[in-house]
């Protein structure tokens, strides 16, 4: 059960209220919507340095002025949030007293195409042709308001900006909030459209991006992670509320914890201690022991080091060969700010299919690593309490705990 600050006592967590969600919403290259998204998931991934969302229309959700003005991180925003509001009911069904529903969206770069078109501009005609829009455009606190505004969500409408954190840890905190009694219902997730050609020069000149196109996890052969757009979103709330007005309910959010490796600005921490130490919190904010975690949604991102410190810490917490493990970036690439919150939608799907998805792209584990990596095609499975990570550049660390729905 999601617990909420301390007691007053200090005598440890108070128990709070608990949270479910209701609600799943993915805009990915895989796939736009949860169904094409989870068979996106069990096929085949392309080979390339970038995964673009193709054919993403959001003129249902945006007027034609409207849309120009509506940066690229924003709509793919927008496309999750309406399948994830629609997938709970529709907003009249869903949102209740609307003082007590808020929005927590997170980003890393926010509105980079923006930024960099309207450069181009400054450049090339002057700074009066610069759009008087630019800087709503390009805030990064943009999706969030815009889902506020489009579904009259009064309550708490936050931005969360740790890398590639964001996504799980405005999941986290947007459960808190309803498990505190501040709100009944959040719509939450993470955002990210980072394919400008100066993003992916960035990325790529730090040697970050995989020089063969390929994403690999945990294998023997990566070499750095393939980049990624997209969105997830999802629609938490108060369980009894939810269970009152019939809501399918897809899993509970029984745990979630946040730390740092403050180790260095873009390398994790080697021996994998804030990672360790972030799904030990997250456990135990669940009430679960490691040997209750029947699976690990990863960060795995197909870096070298990340993978590293990453199998090093699910082998600190787990042991040997410990629960199964996969990452969906060898398909969808990596997604910074969005990945958490579109991986939180993947163990969703998880717990309704009862298959974990494979790590695709990935044919040998790195001898190193002592984990039960989820190769060569889905793996059936009794679903369980899963950790779903995620590791942002800075040294963030997010963890969740989702369990079946009861």
């Amino acid at each position: 059960m999601l617990a909420v600050l301390g007691a007053p006592d200090g005598t440890g967590a108070v128990v709070g209220r608990r949270v479910v969600v209701t609600g799943l919403g993915v805009a990915t290259s895989c796939g736009i919507g949860v169904e094409r998204f989870w068979q996106g998931l069990l096929s085949p991934a392309p080979v390339g340095r970038v995964r673009p969302v193709g054919g993403l229309d959001v003129s249902g959700l945006f007027g034609p002025k409207e849309v120009r003005r509506a940066d690229r991180f924003v709509q793919l925003a927008a496309a999750a949030a309406d399948e994830a509001v629609n997938d709970a009911g529709g907003i009249e069904a869903m949102r209740g007293d609307p003082d007590r529903a808020g929005t927590l969206i997170g980003t890393g770069v926010g509105g980079l195409d923006t930024l960099c078109e309207q450069d181009r501009v400054l450049t090339t005609k002057g700074a009066d042709r610069v759009s008087p829009f630019l800087v709503p455009m390009m805030m990064c606190n943009r999706s969030a308001a815009d889902i506020s505004m489009r579904y009259g969500l009064r309550g708490p409408c936050e931005t969360t900006v740790t890398a590639c954190a964001a996504g799980t840890q405005s999941i986290a905190n947007a459960g808190r909030l309803i498990a505190m009694g501040r709100c009944d219902v959040m719509v939450a997730g993470g955002t990210e459209a980072p394919l400008a050609d100066l993003g992916v020069a960035g990325f790529a000149n730090m040697t970050a991006l995989s020089r063969s196109g390929v994403s690999m996890p945990f294998d023997t052969r990566r070499d750095g992670f393939v980049i990624g757009e997209g969105a997830g979103v999802v629609v938490l709330e108060e369980r009894s509320r939810a269970i009152a007005r019939g809501a399918h309910i897809y899993a509970e959010l029984a745990g979630a914890a946040s730390t740092a490796d403050a180790h260095h600005i873009t390398a994790p921490s080697p021996d994998g201690s804030g990672a360790a130490r972030c799904m030990e919190l997250a456990m135990a904010d669940a009430r679960l022991a490691p040997s209750d975690v029947t699976h690990v949604n990863s960060h795995g991102t197909s870096t070298p080091p990340g993978d590293a410190a990453e199998a090093e810490a699910i082998y600190k917490v787990f042991g040997a060969p410990g629960p199964a493990v996969t990452s969906i970036k060898g398909v969808i690439g990596h997604t910074l700010a969005a990945a958490g919150a579109i991986e939180a939608v993947a163990v969703a799907l998880t717990f309704a299919h009862r298959q974990i998805p494979p790590t695709t792209g990935t044919t040998e584990v790195d001898p190193a690593f002592q984990l039960d990596v989820v190769i060569g095609g889905p793996r059936d499975w009794e679903p369980g309490p899963v950790v779903s990570n995620s590791f942002g550049f800075g040294g963030h660390n997010g963890s969740l705990v989702l369990i079946p729905a009861a």
